[in-house]
Order: structure tokens, then C-alpha cells, then sequence
């Protein structure tokens, strides 16, 4: 999650890029497998047993060694790492530069609608939803990245740049559903997040919270963006996993999702996403938090 800021930023641009980028890295590497085990439960259209459990997350490696298994679960790293690496500078840079856009010229106007103190919680939120919109533009390595880890036979042995020349705007699949979850998704992050940190915690200058404070108002915030999100992030999934030739409109999926697999599949890989809510963005926020100020010294 992108630090809040409640004022003109501290840093410069290259500090907030070598901090963010830096934690982006670390974090892919420790989460990138819990990532794909959600993924491959999100797009698995059959029910779920604990005897099929197996062979949807580790598939061909389901009855190899645990350390093959483990290996099984970072398919399409790669990709990943261009995706979350340049999600996490566009994620740390991008919300305080909303945030500090809305300040300097809707400060006054959030403030009569809101009042003073709902109203920087609001800009907060409302810049992190404009940071969540703008995340289309990182829809396709995020398409590649996630066909990479449910459906790798669609690349047959292509590469980045052909796959790029060849499928063009079908990267870009998915978009308006994206952008429909990371609008209330991102909101509420960063929503949740300061309202933890206003009304639980007594924190003010949301700079200055401590390592315990920033934990629990992530926890807050991570687990109402998830939570909200799910459903429009199976949809997304559904989409973006097909292979590439495939159009499926995303109408179809739900009405599909509906009729075959009930209402409560909006929901599938929630668990697993919500358990490493926690211990991920006390991760990602704490680290980013230490490298991004140690940057800042230097550059």
C-alpha cells in the first residue's frame, strides 16, 4: 500500500522510486507464491474438495516433491516482477501525488462538504481510487503475468516482444472491469486506512504513525479494498486468463459464474488473499516506509 501523506511530500521522485521499486522486489519474491495460489482457485470452475485441492495449485506437480512443488507456484515470474515492481512505484508515487493535486485545489471544497477531518480522509481515499484507475495503463503485464501462472499454454514458446507485436490491444482485455475494481478497491484501501488511523488510532498527521499504527490501519484498509474488490477481481481473472485468441466478454462470465458455480464463487481465492493481508503489507509498508527516507539522503 502506497503511504498516506497529509501534506507536501518529504521526498523526492527518485527516492520514492529506488524505496518503492526495492519493496516491490522483496515483496514479489516472499508473496509472488501465495499470489499464484489464489489465482489458480480463482479461475478453477469446479468445486473445490480437499482431494482436488492438490492438483489445482500445484497442477502437473501435484504428486512431485515439495520442493518441486514449491518451485511449481512461480511460474511467470518474470512478468510479475515487471508488473508488481511497476505497480509499487506508480502505487508509492502516485496516491501522495493525487493527494497533494486534490489538497492544493479541492482542499476547501472536500472541506464544506465533509468537514475538515472526514474531508482529508476523503481526498485521501479519492486519490488513492484516481491511483487504482490509472493502474489500467499496467494491465498488460498483469495479463501476461497472471496467463503465465493459470494458463501458461497460451504463450507457446513466444516471447515478450512477439507476444506484444502479435496480440496488441487484447493485452488490454479486461479493462473496463479493471478499472471497476481498483476505483472501490483502491478507495477503500486508503479510505479504511485513514479512518483506522483517525478515529481507532488518534492519528492526525498520518506521517508520523508508528511501525504499530501503520500496521493496523493496513490490516484495515487491505482487508475492505479485498474484500470489496473480490467480486470484480474473479471477473477480471476469468478474462484475462483465456488464451489469447479468446474474446470472452465479461457479462458472460458472470452469467456463466452464476448459473454453474453459484454466487458465492464471486469469492473464490479470498481466503487465501485475506490471510496474507497482514503479514504482506506489514511487509511491503514497513519496508517501504525505512528504504524510501534512507534514499531520500542521498538522492
Amino acid at each position: 500500500m502506497s503511504p498516506p501523506t497529509s501534506g507536501k511530500s518529504k521526498e523526492s521522485g527518485t527516492a520514492r522510486i529506488l524505496g518503492s521499486g526495492a519493496s516491490g522486489v522483496a515483496e514479489l519474491l516472499v508473496f509472488h507464491p501465495v499470489d499464484t495460489v489464489a489465482k489458480r482457485l480463482m479461475s478453477n470452475k469446479a468445486k473445490v474438495s480437499f482431494s482436488s485441492l492438490s492438483p489445482i495449485v500445484f497442477r502437473d506437480y501435484a504428486t512431485a516433491s515439495l520442493p518441486k512443488k514449491l518451485l511449481s507456484l512461480f511460474p511467470g515470474l518474470g512478468y510479475a516482477a515487471g508488473y508488481k515492481v511497476s505497480q509499487r512505484i506508480y502505487k508509492f508515487g502516485g496516491q501522495p501525488w493525487f493527494n497533494e493535486i486534490i489538497t492544493r485545489n479541492y482542499k476547501d471544497e472536500f472541506t464544506r462538504v465533509f468537514g475538515e477531518r472526514k474531508g482529508k480522509m476523503m481526498m485521501q481515499a479519492t486519490a488513492g481510487s484516481l491511483t487504482g484507475i490509472g493502474e489500467v495503463v499496467l494491465l498488460p503485464l498483469d495479463a501476461l503475468k497472471i496467463k503465465r501462472q493459470v494458463n501458461p499454454e497460451a504463450f507457446r514458446g513466444r516471447g515478450v516482444l512477439r507476444i506484444f507485436m502479435e496480440e496488441g490491444t487484447t493485452l488490454y482485455r479486461g479493462w473496463g472491469w479493471t478499472m471497476a475494481r481498483n476505483a472501490p478497491g483502491s478507495f477503500a484501501l486508503f479510505g479504511a486506512s485513514a479512518v483506522t488511523k483517525e478515529y481507532a488510532l488518534g492519528v492526525t498527521d498520518y506521517s508520523k504513525a508508528t511501525w504499530t499504527q501503520n500496521f493496523i490501519a493496513s490490516i484495515a484498509g487491505a482487508v475492505a479494498s479485498i474484500t470489496i474488490a473480490a467480486p470484480l477481481d474473479t471477473v477480471k481473472t476469468r478474462i484475462q486468463n483465456a488464451n489469447f485468441e479468446q474474446k470472452v466478454p465479461g457479462l458472460t462470465v458472470v452469467k456463466d459464474l452464476i448459473r454453474n458455480e453459484g454466487p458465492t464463487a464471486f469469492f473464490k481465492g479470498l481466503t487465501p488473499k485475506i490471510l496474507v493481508v497482514g503479514p504482506k503489507l506489514v511487509f511491503s509498508y514497513t519496508l517501504a516506509q525505512s528504504l524510501i527516507p534512507l534514499f531520500g539522503k542521498y538522492v
